[in-house]
């Protein structure tokens, strides 16, 4: 069992509510070490629907040491630059605790992040304070069938060149607040 399974839940109505009324959902993204069993986060980024935002790098803790050359070409995030500019497991959990206590974040990524994140409360002997899902539930089946073309006209018009955490949440934002705008294709 890990420890996200028993993060208390953000009321659902806060959530819906906001949604019901145009205002983006939180978003949140985080990079890996890779992909496989061995992989642990080294990014984690957040938009909120208020626009604020956060991202940082994590420091490795000591027994994390997959690497997988292949990822680091998507993100272009190095081991020294993670152990030159990032932050220690604990600090950043008791940060992503007390910016999102009791919210609930959406990912488009949710196996792999929920995943990460475990991996990351779990190093820190912490409980997150947060809950995140996959961002296809805030999607009927129409703005789902769309959603594939709109993120790539937003990333053509903001011209982005990172593949970073915070980026990405923002990207997908960005897309839903334009897939929600949008006419059906129905």
């Amino acid at each position: 069992m890990t420890l996200l399974s028993s993060v208390p839940s953000a009321p659902v109505s806060t959530t819906a509510a906001a949604t019901a009324a145009g205002c983006p959902p939180g978003i949140i993204d985080l990079e890996a070490s890779g992909f496989g069993r061995q992989s642990y986060p080294i990014e984690v980024g957040f938009v909120l629907g208020d626009g604020s935002s956060y991202c940082t790098l994590i420091i490795p803790a000591p027994t994390w040491t997959h690497w997988d050359a292949s990822a680091e070409q998507v993100h272009h995030i190095s081991r020294e630059t993670l152990h030159k500019h990032g932050r220690h497991v604990n600090e950043v959990a008791q940060q992503l605790n007390a910016r999102l206590r009791g919210q609930t974040l959406y990912s488009d990524g949710w196996a792999h992040d929920f995943t990460w994140l475990a991996t990351l409360f779990e190093e820190a002997g912490m409980v997150p304070l947060f809950r995140i899902d996959s961002l296809r539930r805030l999607l009927n089946d129409d703005e789902a069938a769309r959603w594939g073309a709109a993120k790539d006209r937003v990333g053509s018009e903001c011209s982005l060149a990172r593949h970073r955490a915070s980026v990405d949440a923002w990207l997908l934002q960005q897309t839903w607040l334009r897939v929600k705008s949008e006419p059906s294709s129905l």
